[in-house]
């Protein structure tokens, strides 16, 4: 039976002698070995189950952002700076980010690809993640099995979503309510793992946390000094999650200044040299964001995705029983009383409620504050099912802890089961833009081969993503905040290949951003019945078997 003692106070070497033992190295080497298997199933089904004439992108879910990083990781991979190439509008490389370019220059190097070189990234960071997720476990329970299972929680849990996929398919006549509410990834640790990799390596901005508590516990200024290069090394990957680290250890400060009755000092020193040492980041950001009028403007149309951290009524779909069991333990705890609460507990609980808070921080990019918040999520779930829920069931239906703790785990991961098995029925239509057919493909690797690295290419949404990273080529449409004025652009891109457009607008719209080569392929035709074969402005340069390329004539008096 669980009790309440199996909850223990931390310790500072419970967690590395735990992680020393055999029996804790083999149930990490098959947790690790486990999610890294299941994640890449997809992967495999899509580029095995591939027909002949259609190409596997390598790319699971979110294809613009994701044809972004692979912009980014190919201009990186040659350059310290990168230019916006998924805009048209000549610009300068400014922009840095220290993943893409690792890598970018990984790739280049290993000859992996963009998407392989991805890959490579899942391989890294989900091991480090669930490390670092294990140690802090070991630090709030005493019990393996319990550390464990709030491991479990943290890597499995999901959302109600799976609640709205039934209604989709029961009561709202084929319609998902609420799309996301389910596909949302900060949070959730496996879907992370599964397609958005950077987010997990991002979420290791926790291992500031470890260092600087150790700092604390310690005394040692060193530790503090070890937390802000972590940060600052972090903060060149995710300057977003800077504002996680300020805002989470700040107002941890400010709860022992409540309880002590006085400021601690040697922490404010410390977290004022972790500030000063990992700040540069986002000084970075913010003077690109505001001094450089091109990414001033993509900031601008971050609001596009429309992507939002979810409101109060709708949170606890996206995060399910885990958050709801959080939730209710930390209030049951009464956490406002501080005079009970020694240094690490109250950590948890400022963690929790500090990144409530942060989550609806009035920016476009607030959704982001929600990543890493599983790790006290599970935690604080974990405690509360253990404490309050299982010693009841256990007795009631005569259950081990080992299935009580699978009930706890079947409770959470449903949404992601259903994430799961969904990649593979979206995947067998080998449809767009997951692929591509190989005549499209064929086009990128001639405009690679043909193209210099400043022209712009005209193509639909749908094959523009792809264009940047492919070819090395400007973009006349590519992104949702990358491609300026992208609503305007995507306006004309449908006019350009619809039927009725008259071929002097079209030139016209050519000569106004200097495009140079225009694609038509399956994914044009459908946009309408443009003909650029009858235009004496487009001259066909590559042909194959359904998609060709025209180059852009007369414009200055050159092709």
């Amino acid at each position: 039976m669980t009790t309440a003692a199996s909850i223990a106070k931390p310790q500072k070497s419970t967690a590395t002698a735990h992680v020393a033992a055999w029996s804790d190295r083999r149930f990490l080497a098959l947790t690790i070995g486990s999610l890294l298997l299941l994640t890449s199933l997809p992967y495999l089904f899509a580029y095995w189950s591939a027909p002949p004439d259609r190409q596997f992108m390598g790319i699971m879910l979110d294809v613009p952002d994701h044809g972004q990083y692979f912009s980014w990781m190919r201009e990186l991979g040659q350059a310290p700076l990168a230019a916006n190439k998924l805009t048209p509008e000549p610009n300068d490389p400014v922009f840095f980010n220290l993943l893409w370019w690792g890598l970018g220059r990984i790739s280049a190097a290993t000859g992996l690809g963009f998407a392989g070189a991805f890959h490579l990234l899942r391989l890294v960071a989900a091991p480090l993640f669930v490390l670092l997720a294990y140690r802090i476990c070991g630090w709030y329970f005493s019990e393996v099995r319990l550390q464990r299972l709030a491991l479990l929680v943290i890597l499995l849990t999901s959302g109600f979503g799976w609640v709205l996929v039934v209604l989709k398919y029961t009561l709202t006549g084929g319609e998902l309510l609420f799309p996301l509410d389910v596909f949302i990834a900060e949070g959730n640790t496996f879907l992370g793992v599964l397609a958005y990799p950077h987010f997990i390596a991002a979420a290791l901005y926790v291992y500031v946390f470890d260092l600087f508590l150790r700092s604390e516990q310690d005394g040692r200024i060193r530790y503090a000094l070890a937390a802000g290069l972590v940060a600052l090394f972090l903060g060149w990957q995710h300057a977003y999650d800077l504002v996680l680290v300020y805002g989470i250890l700040g107002a941890y400060l400010v709860a022992l200044t409540f309880r002590d009755r006085r400021i601690p000092l040697r922490l404010a020193l410390g977290l004022g040299l972790l500030g000063f040492v990992s700040w540069w980041p986002a000084l970075y950001s913010v003077l690109l964001t505001t001094l450089n009028p091109v990414w001033r403007e993509v900031l601008a149309q971050f609001d596009n995705a429309g992507v939002f951290t979810p409101n109060l009524l709708h949170l606890p779909i996206l995060l399910g029983p885990a958050f709801l069991l959080a939730l209710f333990h930390t209030v049951r705890q009464r956490p406002w009383r501080l005079a009970g609460l020694e240094n690490r507990e109250l950590f948890l609980h400022v963690w929790f409620w500090a990144n409530f808070l942060l989550i609806y921080i009035p920016t476009d990019y607030q959704i982001h504050m929600l990543n890493g918040w599983q790790i006290p999520i599970g935690i604080l779930a974990t405690r509360a099912y253990v404490s309050q829920i299982a010693p009841r069931v256990e007795n009631r239906f005569q259950l081990s802890p080992r299935v009580s703790s699978a009930l706890l785990l079947a409770l959470v991961v449903p949404t992601n089961l259903y994430l799961f098995s969904w990649r593979f029925v979206d995947l067998a239509r080998h449809q767009a833009p997951f692929y591509l057919s190989r005549s499209e493909v064929e086009t990128l690797t001639w405009l690679e081969e043909n193209a210099t690295s400043e022209d712009v290419v005209l193509s639909s949404l749908t094959v523009g993503q792809f264009v940047p990273a492919w070819t090395g080529t400007r973009a006349f449409l590519a992104h949702w905040a990358q491609t300026l004025d992208f609503y305007g652009k995507s306006e004309a891109v449908e006019a350009f290949y619809g039927a009725s457009a008259e071929h002097s607008w079209r030139r016209q719209l050519l000569d106004d951003f200097s495009v140079d080569f225009v694609i038509y392929g399956p994914q044009e035709r459908e946009l309408g019945g443009f003909s650029p074969g009858d235009a004496d402005y487009l001259q066909l340069v590559h042909q194959s078997a359904d998609a060709e390329v025209y180059a852009v004539q007369d414009r200055g008096g050159a092709p």
